[in-house]
């Protein structure tokens, strides 16, 4: 394992602790009366109320001066300073815990316990003036520095800022660390869904909860995950919906059910997309999709509100603007809207013909309704920025949706567009077992063409039709769509915690041969060894004149006295050839 210096610096740090009897990582609880974010709030207010506080939180920055020694805390919500003098958390003769331990042993980024009072410094600064220290982390990895300055204007301004996507992705952890503005966005998804399940909730809807490992996989058309169950030894599918069970439901006697599930769709990953998804489906008993329009857009309309005190919403370069009532169109009067031409009476061979005239990607797996979908994705979607419902589908695109009363061909089904992407799909739900079996049949007449999208055919979600559902409306959210536009985020990965990764590209360790390729005398070999240098990364990243003056150090140390120095061209040369 390849250790930088400053990770070698601070394992040492925590042995000679251990050794002092002081434990890095102390188990007992330390009581927290306080966060850095009420004091600034309120200790003007109510100075009396801190004269006595307990906190926690990471040492962010140090100074010190002497037998005193600022430095800044962070904690959950933010930053503040504190005051440390080595006779306050010392008043005894045994100044160790400052002079040896505070400030030789304490770095960025452990995490301390404090106790004292609160104060305002002579340039006017909210602080801590600390009488009890204790640590109560000791950090082995040194977090990266995000330095901050102020312009002429005094706009806040970020230097060497932990900024690269992947390393911000894989890292969360780091991220949340040291960019706290990343906290906010995560803070403002977790109040949407309190929106949401309030809205809900008020309504008098039931939160469920559905199977997620499914022996048929259904309610979308997408392709799935696959597993196997040993003890019952057959195939089971990670869902890509839950509405089939949450229908199923409906079958059984509630008149409004809702889920938050984890969905799982076995597809490309972009900025838009990935693998593992969370959305809000609903049923509603005796209702239908005009019905749901209308509770969609109260809905959203409340989530801008509880987020942002309008329901105006800056996103990107647009300000999206969510008050009832928003735009409708059919999806036939979109796409004559946007290219000029009407293909509501137009067969398969008319559409492939003015698919392929429109500069669409179509293959010969594609029916009549993905036909009109490519040509409504490509031309029309990323055109509606402000919210747009689009309604009554083809019946071929939905085949869990009822045919539309009054439309021949069409089902009663729409889809809330915004900032040029879906964020819901709703259905007058096709309750009709004898059409819903013939339309799960045409899905499997696709999935033999080689459509991998097809849905399959569930016996038991057609006979639990047989026993009767009631005319329902049904409606299915995106939640991490929906948070990218509420938080002004310019991809799927900034709104989820973890978002899926390519796996981590591991670091080979160098041998004796890799060292000689590089230009290293054999001789040299174990002074970098020894200097953690074990990788071409890391020699890659040194600075010529550091690594050569660690070299002649470590050698003099270890007392090679028949080893000769490198020279600084043979060193520039090692990194030269570890960069290539």
């Amino acid at each position: 394992m390849h250790l930088s210096e400053q990770e070698i610096l601070r394992r040492k740090e925590r042995e000679e602790l251990i050794a002092a009897g002081i434990n890095p990582y102390p188990s007992e609880t330390f009581e927290v009366s306080v966060t850095s974010d009420e004091i600034h709030e309120f200790y003007e207010k109510r100075k009396t109320d801190y004269k006595n506080i307990s906190m926690a939180g990471r040492i962010m920055s140090r100074r010190i001066m002497g037998s005193a020694s600022f430095a800044e805390l962070q904690d959950a919500s933010g930053r503040i300073q504190i005051y440390i003098r080595r006779d306050d958390i010392c008043p005894g003769e045994d100044k160790t815990l400052y002079n040896d331990v505070f400030k030789k042993k304490i770095g960025i980024g452990d995490i301390v316990g404090i106790k004292g009072f609160v104060f305002t410094t002579q340039t006017g600064e909210i602080s801590v003036h600390v009488t009890e220290f204790k640590l109560l982390t000791k950090a082995l990895k040194p977090l990266p520095i995000v330095k901050e300055t102020e312009d002429e204007h005094g706009n806040k301004v970020l230097h060497d800022a932990f900024t690269d996507p992947e390393q911000r992705y894989r890292q969360r952890y780091v991220d949340l660390v040291v960019n706290p503005h990343v906290k906010d966005t995560f803070i403002k998804r977790t109040k949407l869904v309190n929106s949401i399940r309030e809205f809900l909730n008020n309504k008098s809807y039931l939160e469920v909860e559905t199977p997620i490992l499914q022996p048929l996989y259904g309610g979308a058309a997408a392709r799935p995950f696959k597993t196997h169950h040993n003890t019952l030894d057959m195939t089971l599918y990670l869902r890509i919906a839950n509405e089939l069970y949450l229908k199923r439901l409906i079958v059984g006697g509630f008149d409004g059910v809702y889920e938050f599930s984890k969905d799982f769709r076995n597809e490309g990953m972009s900025r838009f997309h990935n693998p593992e998804f969370t959305q809000v489906e609903l049923y509603v008993a005796y209702k239908d999709y005009n019905w749901m329009m209308d509770t969609v857009e109260e809905m959203i309309e409340k989530i801008a509100l509880d987020l942002h005190d309008t329901t105006q919403v800056q996103v990107g370069e647009n300000v999206i603007d969510f008050q009832r009532p928003w735009k409708r169109f059919t999806m036939f009067e979109a796409i004559e809207h946007f290219t000029g031409i009407d293909i509501s009476s137009m067969d398969e061979a008319e559409l492939r013909a003015t698919a392929k005239k429109l500069e669409v990607p179509v293959d010969d797996s594609m029916g009549k309704g993905k036909l009109i979908d490519e040509i409504f994705g490509e031309h029309c979607e990323h055109k509606l920025i402000q919210p747009t419902f689009i309604t009554d589908y083809p019946v071929e695109m939905s085949p869990l949706a009822k045919k539309h009363r009054s439309k021949e061909g069409l089902v009663e089904r729409f889809e809330a567009i915004c900032n040029g992407k879906e964020i819901c799909n709703a259905f007058s739900e096709l309750n009709d077992p004898i059409d819903q079996r013939k339309r799960f049949e045409e899905q499997l007449e696709l999935g033999k063409r080689g459509d991998d999208e097809a849905m399959m055919l569930d016996e038991d979600f057609l006979r639990a039709l047989e026993y009767g559902m009631p005319p329902t409306a049904g409606l299915g959210v995106g939640i991490d769509r929906l948070s990218m536009i509420m938080t002004n985020s310019p991809s799927i990965q900034e709104v989820l915690f973890f978002p899926q990764m390519r796996p981590e590209k591991k670091v080979a360790e160098l041998i004796e041969k890799d060292y000689e390729k590089l230009g290293v005398r054999a001789e040299l070999v174990p002074i970098l060894q020894k200097l953690n240098m074990s990788t071409k990364e890391a020699i890659a990243d040194s600075k010529d004149s550091k690594l050569f003056n660690d070299v002649c150090g470590m050698r003099k140390k270890l007392k090679l006295n028949d080893v000769t120095n490198p020279t600084i061209d043979e060193v520039k040369a090692w990194i030269e050839a570890a960069s290539k």
